[in-house]
């Protein structure tokens, strides 16, 4: 049975590709002669692109989104069977799901920031609450993904044993929901929106080295599977 979440990214790419055609098809009305398709650290646009060389650029968004797509379908089948994602399934395509708005968002805002709806700090701001509270939502599933080679915390000591998986991915959950809450509180700051997403790279990071230290202490207790 087709999942629900699959149909949800479907749905998805549908809607973004409608919208990047329309402006796409009024652009001598809804986009300037000069298109911002770039934005610096500062927020503000650094480069830009004739309104008539914009087919590449108005399409990357929704082609990511097929490729996403495309890809989701085709890992399952490629994977080992050891590390089969049959027993998280839906959380594999919640987790797609969650990728695909994330890349909807993003075309979204960029089509309203390149037609002038938004300022470029405020596209900036927007953009970074945008991934932060997908990010939240993502890690709101790691508990729930088991041991396999694509989504996750992949280091050689989690792939070794699922107690590891399982122990890191617990407090990978945590710290990516923790360090996004964080992000967002701080982007009601006069700071720049980087420190909200650095706070929140340095929640996901963190996990790497532990698993390490996991793996070694209970190496050392002979507690692993």
């Amino acid at each position: 049975m087709t999942n629900r979440w699959f149909l949800a990214s479907v749905a998805l790419f549908v809607a973004v590709s409608a919208a990047t055609w329309h402006v796409w098809a009024n652009r001598e009305t809804l986009l300037p002669e000069q298109v911002p398709v770039h934005w610096g650290p500062s927020g503000d646009a650094d480069a830009w692109v004739p309104r008539e060389r914009m087919t590449p650029w108005l399409l990357l968004m929704p082609a990511s989104i097929l490729g996403m797509l495309l890809l989701g379908r085709a890992l399952p089948f490629l994977s080992p069977g050891q590390f089969a994602i049959d027993g998280f399934r839906d959380t594999y395509e919640q987790i797609l799901f969650i990728v695909a708005l994330l890349f909807g968002y993003i075309g979204v805002l960029l089509l309203v920031a390149q037609m002038g709806w938004v300022g470029d700090k405020e596209m900036v701001r927007w953009l970074a609450g945008g991934m932060l509270l997908l990010f939240a939502g993502m890690g709101n599933l790691m508990g729930k993904v088991r041991r396999n080679l694509y989504m996750g915390v992949k280091t050689p000591w989690t792939l070794a044993s699922d107690m590891v998986w399982d122990r890191t991915h617990r407090v990978a959950a945590w710290l990516m929901v923790g360090g996004s809450l964080a992000g967002l509180l701080l982007l009601l700051t006069p700071l720049s929106p980087m420190w909200a997403i650095g706070v929140a790279v340095a929640g996901m990071l963190y996990p790497i080295p532990y698993s390490w230290w996991l793996y070694r202490r209970l190496e050392a207790e002979g507690k692993l599977e």
